[in-house]
């Protein structure tokens, strides 16, 4: 009897050691599958928005400097721009909740040809919006490099790349542009983001968009965008977009190049075939991407059994990431390495 006691406690020693092992598994996992990467994750050189968020704690920006060139069109057209993109990125509050702005400024030629043509230059913000994007589904893949049995199972396709990740986008047009850009209102955006990671080093973004919705301007498009990593540091992307109109659409294939300088800071290239109506011509790009990263993993700490501990170092920093305006200020903050 005295033995089966013994074996019976040490049973649930084991068990108990079962369990504390589960739940720091499970707590160690948040991180892993949270939004935030080690690198600057950039949607520039193309137009298209990845689903997933730069994470809590990241202040991004994208920058883009860009010569848009196309023939004079019969009426009135805009044969060429001459501009600035910046975009601004942040995590607040959700690891897939994202915030951003962005702006636009551009000198336009504005072109008349009749029987003579004419033209003349105007200049001003032609894009000033905000928007949202939340990460309904990410996809998860199972981590093949652990299969050492099967050299086949090792290899082979994971079918569960096929589903994408989703996100949906909510944005706003504000109405404070350069009078050709104005539609006397502000209009609200659309969208849905989808990403396929085809494997770990080539990736799929499809976007749909419904943009100026309720206006004479309003428009339809979709953006398909393919990327291959190479070497880590090396990237290049195929994009085709096209927008539907109501009284033209517009077309670009694009090609373009982004090099990981450092692990915030990306630097890329890009350009374009341009078709829209009647005219065609090319769209030529240059750009840097930077993080501010503030990030830190939200995660809990137990005692030996499994409760958590309260007025911890983690506790109080997640109870401090529920403010929306620490989060703010903690950008010019200078951080404690200590911690």
């Amino acid at each position: 009897m005295p033995h089966l006691k013994k074996k019976l406690f040490s049973l649930s020693i084991h068990l108990h050691k079962l369990h504390l092992f589960i739940v720091f598994f499970l707590v160690g996992s948040v991180s892993f599958f949270a939004q935030y990467t080690n690198v600057i994750n950039s949607n520039k050189p193309g137009f298209s928005e990845s689903p997933y968020s730069v994470g809590t704690g990241v202040y991004q920006f994208e920058s883009n400097i860009f010569l848009r060139n196309l023939n004079i069109a019969p009426t009135f057209s805009e044969p060429k721009s001459l501009g600035m993109d910046i975009i601004f990125r942040t995590g607040l509050f959700l690891e897939k909740l994202e915030f951003n702005a962005q702006i636009t400024y551009q000198k336009d030629k504005v072109a008349f040809k009749n029987i003579f043509t004419s033209h003349y230059f105007t200049a001003g913000f032609s894009r000033v919006s905000i928007a949202a994007k939340y990460l309904l589904f990410e996809q998860e893949y199972d981590d093949k490099s652990k299969e050492i049995r099967s050299y086949r199972k090792r290899h082979s396709f994971d079918k569960k790349r096929l589903i994408p990740s989703v996100a949906i986008y909510l944005g706003m047009n504000t109405d404070f542009v350069n009078e050709r850009y104005k539609t006397q209102s502000i209009t609200p955006k659309a969208g849905l983001l989808l990403q396929h990671n085809l494997s770990k080093d080539f990736n799929l973004i499809t976007n749909v968009f419904y943009n100026y919705i309720g206006t004479e301007f309003s428009e339809l498009s979709y953006i398909i965008t393919a990327t291959q990593i190479f070497s880590g540091r090396w990237s290049v992307f195929f994009e085709n977009e096209t927008i539907f109109q109501k009284h033209q659409n517009k077309t670009s294939l694009a090609l373009g190049l982004a090099y990981l300088y450092r692990r915030d800071l990306q630097l890329n290239a890009s350009g374009r075939f341009l078709f829209e109506g009647k005219a065609q011509g090319f769209y030529a790009g240059l750009g840097v991407s930077y993080r501010i990263n503030k990030h830190e993993d939200s995660y809990t700490e137990l005692n030996e059994n499994g409760d958590v501990l309260e007025d911890t170092r983690s506790t109080k920093y997640n109870k401090k990431q529920d403010s929306f305006f620490s989060r703010l200020f903690s950008l010019f903050k200078k951080k404690n390495k200590g911690i």
